[in-house]
């Protein structure tokens, strides 16, 4: 499972502090990219949403490098941005369909099975889920991230690998 690999964990705020935007950049930006890309089921939004959060991050630099977790803030900006233009693109105009778009190699079986029960979560568990596993945060950094209480966290994503296992199941 390729997107799910676990990665090594944030360097420390004072690392971070300490370093140019582009080395910031360099490090997390492919990673806030899958985690977003994970999150919202759709490879061309992720890529604009982490583009976004990352000229945001940019932009307000000074302030963003101090956090405790720049690359977690930096994510959760891309998903605020993608949900405001999800639900404004909703309004405009139909939703565009995969057949405009060229066909991606076949996947191994295991990792699509385990990317399609990914999918068919609400997106509040497929954010909990992402956090913890693709870009192995804390209970707390993820609530943190995702401005919600560790129970929540820990709830959703206790239901989210039960609802994950159970289809990965009836799927065998």
């Amino acid at each position: 499972m390729e997107l799910l690999a676990a990665e090594p964990r944030a360097r420390s705020a004072d690392a971070v502090a300490a370093e140019p935007f582009d080395a910031f950049y360099r490090a997390n930006s492919d990673r806030v990219y899958r985690a977003l890309a994970l999150t919202l089921g759709n490879h061309d939004l992720a890529r604009e949403a982490a583009d976004e959060a990352m000229a945001r991050a940019y932009a307000r630099w000074q302030r963003v490098r101090g956090m405790e977790n720049p690359a977690g803030w930096a994510y959760r900006v891309g998903l605020n941005w993608a949900t405001s233009w999800w639900r404004k693109l909703r309004w405009e105009r139909p939703p565009v369909t995969e057949e405009r778009h060229p066909a991606a190699p076949a996947p191994d079986p295991a990792a699509l099975a385990a990317r399609t029960a990914l999918d068919q979560l609400p997106l509040a568990q497929r954010a909990v889920v992402v956090c913890r596993v693709l870009l192995d945060l804390s209970v707390a950094e993820t609530a943190s991230v995702l401005d919600i209480a560790e129970g929540t966290v820990k709830s959703r994503l206790a239901r989210a690998l039960t609802t994950m296992r159970d289809t990965l199941t009836e799927e065998n």
